[in-house]
């Protein structure tokens, strides 16, 4: 039976923890547990067994780091076939039970933040799924999830490999965010638009902390909830890793849990079939609660969600060649800087997504816009809206792009929706459809909505709900057509009641052939606003514009008590009547440095070491702009693909003015102490490490990295070796907590002067200092801050 029809009808089990389970059977610390199918087949059988007896329903396969990331070097299909047919033989023997293809992050961040490239991620998953839907798996359960766009080229893999049901539970923090930067709703809005089967969370969490985020997720998502806890934080005792929570307390949790709206529930690190025994007895009478019914229309980026309703939507329409010469030239240049700095000054002047248009005649666009879109992400976290109508274009686009895209656009013609429909189905996203068809734009408002409403119907037969439908009704030039503008706001006030759907326009087309065409524009702006257009694609920079949109929401009581237009008042007061220009001067060094604007930062640099030694401009302009940055992502506002963004810009013009002092201008800045990094014997994930490298070296630390699966031995011998005063330590997985000990014991005897941090998702402040860490590295920024203290010399 396919578990998607059981879903709803009870409470469904999943079963507990693995690597700690075999660990508890003889599994040595640091091994990798995927092995155990192949050379212990017995016990991992057994394990299933247990669980199944326990009742769970879902039974994972023994393959969390089964990918050809991690597994490179082992017969990667022969071991998931093994995990797969062990699984099954207990599910069989049982007579009950679904089994779960297990899949988990492969440990390396995706390019631009990493290394890692998006189809070499797809390929990497794309080996597990094929092998485990091979040998039988019913449905596919991506876990530990801390990246979306990781996450996305998890479900492409598994979409395009197999046809089974597809799962996704993700890692949030305390706040509710993702290691990348992602929330709740950005990730609902991703993982929606992809057409998984389920979500929800698992590991890093105790219950109590998911009880906490279960308000947001049920309000955020449609789709059937699942909840994974850890049992509770984990502890340190007598060396050992322990988890607080035991089998009663936690069930009566987890019953809370499905109470208050979780579908799917069972445990993570830390829990054992005692505790999946007593989940499955506490909620054998819940009955599900029904799903949210509410359909909206949201797009996203990896941090940020846009919904469409709640106020007038602005779309920067700025990267879009049509009109633009400077922007031509870039494009055919490939001047990204200029075009990056594009983005970030359609940002700071209120824009909310971002128009991407590449086309122009002599250029690769498919190309071009899969070069450009990772980019623009790298530096700006608005959702951005993939403008072309070149079909390979578009899916190159919504591919690689993280996030739920608008896309603009489809029209009524037959040809457009066969070819934008099946790849919003594939990739997700909200279109932009345009009341035109085979006969051209109709001259009445009627009309357009007879479009509209074909355009509706056909997308239904393709599993694409109005709600992902934002039409246009076609601004048309008033110079050439007097009642062009009448009949457009018609056709959008009828589509709004008739349909109930929302609506975009391309405002300045209505000026076309007008003189001072943007009193123009902002009056047609307002006039479609109060007709209840609910997006617009316009000029940001545009101080007639965004004066009006302004003006707009304090009237209509979208903006509370004015603040918004009173903050932008008084801000605008000593301001040009056009920002237009901005984005072709070049930013100061800070400025770009902070927006990880590397092309702009170098020529910075170089400008300013025309009146400035090299060490002048590291004090009084990098240090700051990255403490700043630092600041920022602390507290919240500032979220990884810019920190690291930011930190690659620094590298830059810390390289150009190292190679100015090296040849003699001021001398070379002396290092700030040496610093050893690893991850821990057994552990291959380095993601924290590589982070933390990152930003000490652009402190000024001299950083020796060891890398990942490093014996207590090397990092011991490192530190005596090369008189390190500090060395950090990073593990991800709970079965390597031991090796962490074990290291910093061996680090006490051998090099006891030498400090030592500690970081990684299965650690907590407490559990760190009693395996003897100095301190607690709960994000990079904090470990870069505890350097300084250690060295003195921050």
């Amino acid at each position: 039976m396919d578990i998607r029809t059981e879903l709803g009808r009870r409470i469904l089990f999943c079963d507990g923890a693995m690597g700690t389970m075999l660990q508890a059977a003889g599994l040595p610390a640091g091994r990798e547990p995927e092995l155990w199918n192949l050379e212990r087949p017995e016990v991992v059988r057994a394990l299933h067994g247990q669980y199944l007896a326990a009742g769970a329903d879902i039974i994972a396969t023994n393959t969390f780091g089964a990918n050809g990331v991690k597994l490179s070097g082992h017969p990667l299909e022969e071991i998931v076939a093994a995990a797969v047919r062990l699984a099954r033989e207990a599910v069989e023997e049982a007579g009950r039970g679904w089994v779960a293809l297990d899949v988990g992050p492969t440990g390396r961040l995706l390019q631009p933040m990493g290394d890692l490239p998006f189809e070499a991620a797809v390929e990497a998953y794309a080996r597990e799924i094929r092998a485990g839907v091979q040998a039988g798996a019913d449905l596919v359960f991506l876990e530990t999830m801390s990246d979306l766009y990781e996450a996305k080229a998890a479900v492409v893999a598994a979409k395009e490999n197999s046809d089974l049901p597809i799962f996704v539970t993700l890692v949030l923090d305390e706040k509710g965010r993702l290691l990348t930067g992602g929330d709740i709703p950005s990730a609902v809005t991703l993982l929606e638009g992809l057409r998984v089967d389920a979500l929800g969370l698992n590991c890093g969490l105790g219950p109590d902390q998911m009880a906490e985020l279960l308000p947001t997720l049920r309000a955020y998502t449609r789709l059937p909830i699942i909840l994974n806890p850890n049992a509770g934080l984990p502890e340190c005792v007598d060396g050992c890793t322990r988890f607080g929570v035991g089998p009663e307390a936690f069930s009566a949790d987890l019953a809370g849990l499905a109470r208050a709206g979780a579908w799917v529930v069972g445990g993570c690190c830390g829990t054992t079939p005692d505790h999946i025994a007593a989940v499955v007895q506490a909620c054998s009478g819940i009955t599900p609660r029904p799903l949210c019914a509410e359909r909206r229309t949201r797009v996203s980026s990896y941090a940020r969600t846009v919904p469409f309703g709640d106020g007038p939507v602005l779309i920067g329409e700025r990267i879009n060649p049509t009109g633009k010469s400077r922007l031509k030239q870039a494009l055919r240049e490939r001047d990204m800087d200029y075009i990056l700095r594009e983005a970030v000054c359609q940002q700071e002047s209120g824009a909310m997504v971002l128009d991407v248009n590449v086309g122009l005649p002599e250029l690769d666009e498919p190309e071009m816009m899969a070069l450009l879109i990772p980019q623009l992400q790298s530096v700006t976290d608005l959702p951005l809206q993939i403008d072309t109508s070149d079909p390979a274009a578009m899916e190159r686009g919504m591919r690689l792009y993280n996030g739920c895209p608008l896309v603009n656009s489809v029209s009524g013609k037959t040809e457009s929706m066969e070819a934008v429909f099946p790849l919003m189905k594939k990739y997700g996203g909200v279109a932009i459809a345009l009341t035109l068809d085979e006969q051209g734009i109709p001259a009445t408002a009627e009309a357009r909505l007879a479009i509209a409403r074909r355009i509706v119907e056909t997308a239904a037969r393709y599993g694409i709900p109005k709600e992902d439908l934002v039409f246009d009704t076609l601004a048309m030039a008033v110079s050439a057509e007097p009642t062009a503008a009448r009949t457009t706001l018609e056709a959008l006030a009828l589509i709004r009641s008739e349909l109930g759907c929302h609506t975009s326009l391309g405002v300045s087309n209505i000026s076309f052939g007008l003189p001072q065409r943007e009193k123009v524009n902002a009056a047609f702006f307002l006039m479609a606003l109060e007709r209840g257009l609910s997006a617009a694609i316009l000029n940001p920079n545009s101080a007639a514009m965004m004066d009006a949109f302004r003006a707009f929401c304090a009237l209509n009581g979208q903006d509370a008590n004015c603040q918004a237009y009173i903050a932008a008042m008084a801000g605008e007061t000593s301001a040009p009547p056009d920002r237009a220009p901005a984005a072709s001067a070049a930013p100061d060094l800070p400025s770009a440095v902070i927006r990880g604007l590397r092309e702009s930062a170098v020529q910075a640099a170089q400008a300013a070491l025309a009146e400035k030694t090299p060490m002048e401009i590291i004090d009084a302009a990098l240090i700051p702009a990255l403490d700043h940055v630092g600041t920022e992502f602390e507290q919240g506002r500032m979220y990884l693909p810019q920190l690291l963004m930011s930190a690659e810009a620094a590298k830059a013009v810390f390289e150009l003015l190292r190679e100015r002092m090296s040849q003699g201008d001021g001398g070379l800045p002396a290092s700030k102490g040496k610093v050893v990094l690893a991850t821990v014997k057994g552990d291959v994930h380095d993601i924290g490490k590589n982070i933390v490298k990152v930003l000490l070296e652009n402190y000024g630390y001299q950083v020796i990295d060891l890398g990942k699966d490093v014996s207590p031995e090397t990092v011991a011998d490192t530190a005596v070796r090369e008189g390190a005063g500090l060395v950090g330590l990073s593990a991800l997985m709970t079965t390597t907590v031991g090796k962490m000990e074990e290291t910093i014991r061996l680090l006490r005897e051998r090099a006891p002067g030498c400090r030592i941090m500690a970081g990684g998702a299965v650690l907590t402040e407490e559990y760190a200092r009693r395996i003897g860490a100095d301190f607690y590295g709960k994000d990079a920024m904090s470990d870069v801050r505890y350097a300084g203290g250690v060295t003195g010399r921050e």
